[in-house]
């Protein structure tokens, strides 16, 4: 096994050659082009231009969208990268002259980070083919933020049509002053449910509601109930949010409708605490439903969106390790698991370790003028994943390619 220091040492000799101003130039025409989910045709294209440039050999059309490519370099691991490619339906308001061009989406997430970090590692590691052995497949996932691109790749054939990888890894860009490059062991991200609630009323007139049974007051206690189940039904220790994103009912001012419906998510870290949390919100529809006198039970579907994400501990370890030495003691540290949430996992077969890793990426001009002393006050005050404002500054390229490059590296050197 090659010491972290050898494998950063290599790392650097891969990458020094890059070139700052293509990767640049490509991450701005990523910027300028979001596409939203499933329909990342031209992102998909350029990354298998660039893939194919560098003798992997590509399949596109995976799940519609997806990119693999394959680069077999003799005996060794099978190590996977992934990146995703989607942006979001948010209009952007950064003001950078390379801002998204497409009305309504944005790159709000920084996929288009993701995906020329992707690029890049995989050209440093083809270029640099004779100090590694191995294979390498990259890939470039479609529709991480509708929550069913790695199971659609899945479901298309990923895990059979590909070399069955011995690791993966990816990676994510995060507020927090540039430079750093959080790691955790075993649970890093939760687990994400979506629920989609019915209450159905009784519609009328408006000027007649003891006619009527009014789903939007039904479903406006049903809203308020739910505040009390993590307040008053899950202990302190036990991580749990849930959100009511949606509420919709009616469409004219005197009309009373015959239906409310509300879009829930659920977010957990623990699979008891899960199923308690779900019970919970079906008892509170139902019996709120029940004392209003609804004419028919609710609707309550649950759909698992994503799974928990659970690194790794020795694979972490060993790439906490080098990135370490590639950035410095300081720059690595156990964020903690989060509540965010995610579906690299999914492309992991079972039994096949990953590892999973935040790069911060806030400029240090605006991350020095939020307000606050501390790390949490100031990750409050600055744009974060999903903001309309949310910039990373360029000088995450390489550290990004870098990253990957050495979590690679890292897995042949074993």
């Amino acid at each position: 096994m090659s010491s972290p220091s050898a494998v950063a040492r290599l790392t650097r000799d891969l990458t020094d050659g890059l070139d700052g101003a293509d990767l640049e130039d490509f991450y701005r025409d990523l910027h300028r082009h979001p596409e939203p989910a499933f329909r990342e045709h031209r992102t998909a294209a350029r990354l298998a231009e660039r893939l194919r440039a560098a003798g992997y050999e590509v399949t596109d059309g995976v799940a519609g969208t997806g990119v693999v490519g394959v680069l077999a370099n003799g005996d060794g691991p099978v190590v996977w990268l992934r990146g995703d490619m989607d942006a979001l339906p948010v209009s952007e308001a950064t003001g950078l002259p390379y801002a998204s061009t497409v009305d309504g989406v944005m790159h709000a997430c920084g996929h288009d980070l993701h995906v020329t970090w992707l690029v890049a590692a995989a050209e440093a590691l083809a270029a640099g083919r004779d100090a590694w052995s191995g294979t390498l497949v990259v890939v470039g996932q479609p529709a991480e933020e509708a929550g069913g691109g790695a199971a659609a790749m899945v479901a298309d054939g990923l895990h059979e049509r590909f070399p069955r990888p011995d690791a993966l890894f990816g990676q994510h860009v995060a507020p927090g002053p540039a430079g750093f490059y959080p790691h955790r062991p075993g649970l890093v991200m939760s687990a994400s449910d979506d629920i989609d609630v019915v209450v159905h009323g009784l519609g009328g007139h408006g000027s007649r509601p003891e006619a009527a049974v009014d789903p939007v007051v039904t479903a406006a206690y049903v809203v308020t109930r739910l505040q009390t189940v993590v307040a008053r039904e899950v202990a302190a220790r036990e991580q749990v949010v849930l959100t009511v994103g949606r509420f919709h009912s009616g469409t004219q001012h005197n009309v009373i409708p015959a239906d409310a419906r509300l879009a829930l998510n659920l977010r957990t870290q623990d699979r008891q605490v899960r199923a308690r949390v779900l019970d919970a919100v079906r008892r509170i529809v139902e019996g709120e439903c029940a004392a209003a006198g609804c004419p028919r039970p609710p609707e309550v579907t649950v759909a698992s969106g994503y799974p928990a994400t659970v690194n790794d501990a020795a694979l972490d370890a060993r790439v906490a390790a080098v990135h370490r030495e590639l950035f410095g003691d300081g720059t690595v540290f156990d964020v903690g698991p989060v509540m965010g949430s995610e579906d690299f996992s999914l492309l992991a077969p079972a039994g096949v370790p990953y590892d999973y890793w935040l790069v911060t990426s806030t400029p240090a001009a605006v991350w020095d003028a939020a307000p606050g002393e501390d790390l949490l006050t100031k990750l409050d005050h600055v744009p974060a994943n999903h903001s309309p404002l949310f910039a990373p500054d360029p000088s995450v390229l390489l550290p990004g390619v870098r990253t990957l490059v050495s979590a690679a590296l890292a897995r042949w050197a074993d």
